[in-house]
């Protein structure tokens, strides 16, 4: 029967052959717990090229720095995003080594394939000569390519490798995997001298893992290998269920708090006040009678006790806000105390939304806005550091603090590529918009995926509703925003509504509000730098391409009433002198 774990055996073997000194290098981390579900089990192997100045060191390297650094990566970083990361770092060490202590492109240079396991799915990223094959219900299958280049029948050189270039360029593919999987990992000196079939045969044999790695490598000796010989044999055990994610489904049993008052108790938490209450959830103000402290508790509502999907998603939330610790991100605590049912606690903040403040200044100072929208934008990029999207970025989202800190909340709607990764959690989650209508990026209505700018369009629209009071087409969204009706929208330029807005500072927010995420900046951070700093291109744009009356009709009418007036005058004073 399938477990809820992924299980699997291995074995290796690694002999200097007729080299004096063994290049190859060989590893793996079969990891427990939480790290086996938010990065799995990795498998590496590695040779030093030969005629490299430091073949060993390299593919030492190459390996150790590998399973060392994934582990470390954030949870939340997808298994692409976190080994091609360590890998072009690698590569550029390697290779600015290799041009300061050999003067040469050969000082330290590597193969390398690398095999990670990770929930039910199998990672593999491979540059150089080694190889990863699979053996799956009796079918052998090379699931690398050899980057080679032959120049005759027994001529070839390798053309791609760690450390051998500064740009790195490495294959990576993902597939499902299947219980009773079989992958062997191997450097030249053994694939080059041992045939398929008879490869075949000794992964079939039956023996234990570790027998048929150095029965491998025996044979390849015995058939002239004139290399190092290194190979590791992994078999998959068991495999998590389909569509399971041990993390989040860790409560999902847990029973739905009851209705909570003042003065009631729940697992330490002092109930004191309830402070929202919706369809979805519940928000309690509570004290934490183990630290003293309050806090704010999080329920969902029993009228979804039964749903599966939004007991998921509920506790993706929580999972989501643990992975994130920003002063400008709210603070999702984490405790080792026994959960009685499911919830979560976070920080409690007492101050007011960014509604609230909005209503209490309605004309605030621009400079005062752009303290905050900064602070807005180091939180957002504090999400896309850890590869999520928050996704529903509004006023009611943003909070204040007694010290004027600013803090993104709500954890709802955010998209993590990791979890994503293991197992959609919601499967609608692309079909069904989650933000809120007139702060949500359009493409997200048009069912695509979101990216950075789909967050920098919320916080652009967030922007330009606190500068000028209003929202940037004039008015809300419409409530089916296809294709046609957002082709029709039309940015209302700033100094039709505020006056004061210089205009390039109102062509950096027409640019982050653009309908189409070509149109926007490419990061956040360009946004924040141009409305802090006039960019020639809108000064140009803007002086140019309309008259002074539609750049600021409220200056050109004041100035035309007061010409008017002092007309009026002096013909009074021609009239009656």
């Amino acid at each position: 029967m399938t477990t809820q774990t992924l299980k699997v055996s291995i074995g290796s073997s690694s002999e200097t052959g007729i080299k004096d000194r063994n290049e190859d290098f060989l590893g793996a981390i079969l990891a427990e717990g939480a790290q086996l579900i938010h990065k799995g089990i990795v498998v590496a192997i590695a040779d030093g090229m030969s005629g490299s100045d430091a073949g060993h060191e390299a593919s030492h390297c190459c390996v150790a720095s590998f399973l060392s650094d994934y582990y470390s990566t954030p949870d939340s970083w997808s298994v692409k995003q976190a080994g091609q990361k360590i890998l072009s770092a690698t590569n550029s060490w390697l290779y600015s080594q290799g041009q300061q202590r050999y003067d040469s492109v050969k000082g330290m240079v590597s193969t390398l394939s690398i095999l990670v396991l990770k929930s039910n799915t199998a990672y593999i990223f491979h540059i150089g000569d080694s190889r990863i094959y699979r053996l799956r219900k009796g079918n052998l299958e090379q699931m690398t390519r050899d980057h080679r280049v032959w120049i005759s029948d027994d001529k070839n050189y390798l053309n791609r490798a760690m450390g051998i270039e500064p740009r790195l360029e490495v294959d990576y593919k993902a597939f499902p995997l299947e219980k009773g999987d079989m992958f062997f990992t191997s450097t030249d000196g053994v694939h080059d001298f041992i045939a398929e079939k008879a490869l075949k045969s000794l992964l079939q044999s039956g023996d234990d893992l570790e027998t048929i790695a150095q029965r491998i490598v025996q044979h390849a000796s015995d058939h002239k290998s004139d290399d190092n010989l290194s190979c590791q044999v992994l078999r998959v055990d068991d495999i998590p269920l389909a569509k399971e994610d041990e993390v989040l489904r860790r409560y999902a049993n847990l029973p739905f708090p009851p209705p909570l008052e003042a003065g009631m108790m729940l697992d330490g938490y002092k109930i004191e006040e309830e402070l929202h209450s919706s369809t979805r959830t519940q928000i309690y103000r509570a004290l934490d009678t183990q630290t003293n402290k309050r806090v704010i508790l999080k329920t969902p509502s029993v009228l979804y006790d039964d749903d599966t999907h939004y007991i998921e998603h509920f506790l993706h939330e929580e999972w989501a806000g643990k992975r994130i610790s920003h002063d400008n991100v709210l603070k999702v605590l984490d405790t080792d105390r026994v959960k009685t049912c499911i919830y979560y606690a976070t920080e409690f903040i007492d101050g007011e939304t960014l509604r609230e403040w909005m209503e209490n200044h309605p004309k605030p100072y621009i400079r005062e806005i752009r303290k905050i929208i900064e602070q807005i934008a180091k939180g957002l990029r504090a999400f896309h550091r850890m590869e999520m999207l928050h996704q529903d970025l509004k006023p009611e989202n943003i909070i204040f603090d007694k010290q004027g800190t600013v803090k993104i909340i709500d954890f709802g709607s955010v998209k993590i590529a990791g979890i994503a990764e293991m197992t959609p959690l919601d499967k609608h989650q692309d079909e069904n918009v989650l933000g809120t209508l007139n702060y949500t990026a359009p493409e997200y209505h048009l069912g695509q995926r979101g990216t950075v700018k789909s967050d920098l369009y919320s916080l652009a629209v967030i922007s330009y509703e606190m500068i000028n009071g209003a929202l940037p087409f004039g008015g809300d969204m419409p409530e089916k925003p296809n294709k046609i009706n957002l082709a029709k929208l039309n940015y209302v330029p700033s100094f039709h509504k505020n006056a004061m807005v210089p205009i390039w500072m109102d062509g950096a927010l027409k640019k982050a509000t653009s309908i189409y995420p070509k149109g926007r900046y490419d990061e956040i951070s360009e946004f924040i730098y141009d409305l802090s700093t006039p960019n020639s291109l809108f000064l140009t744009e803007g002086e140019g391409s309309s008259p002074f009356i539609e750049r600021n009709p409220v200056v050109f009418w004041k100035s035309f009433s007061s010409i008017l007036l002092l007309a009026n005058l002096v013909l009074l004073y021609l009239l009656f002198r």
